[in-house]
């Protein structure tokens, strides 16, 4: 579960939101075969985001810059 360790009902709102926003920047370069394993991939990186993140914009834009850099390495 990649937003268990978020308690605060504003941070998981936040981390839902940002979640939906970058898999739908990013779902298109995803084989479909492996949508489910790169979109749980991507919601551990938006989780482990959340807490140095100042909104969902700045959210979404480090979590897919860290998606994008760990694919290119």
């Amino acid at each position: 579960m990649p937003f268990s360790s978020l308690s605060d009902p504003t941070d998981l709102a936040r981390a839902c939101a940002a979640l939906e926003v970058a898999w739908n920047e990013i779902r298109s370069s995803i084989p479909p075969a492996f949508e489910e394993r790169e979109r749980t991939r991507l919601a551990y990186i938006v989780a482990a985001l959340v807490a140095v993140a100042g909104d969902e914009e700045e959210l979404t834009r480090r979590a897919v810059d860290r998606y994008r850099q760990s694919n290119a390495a």
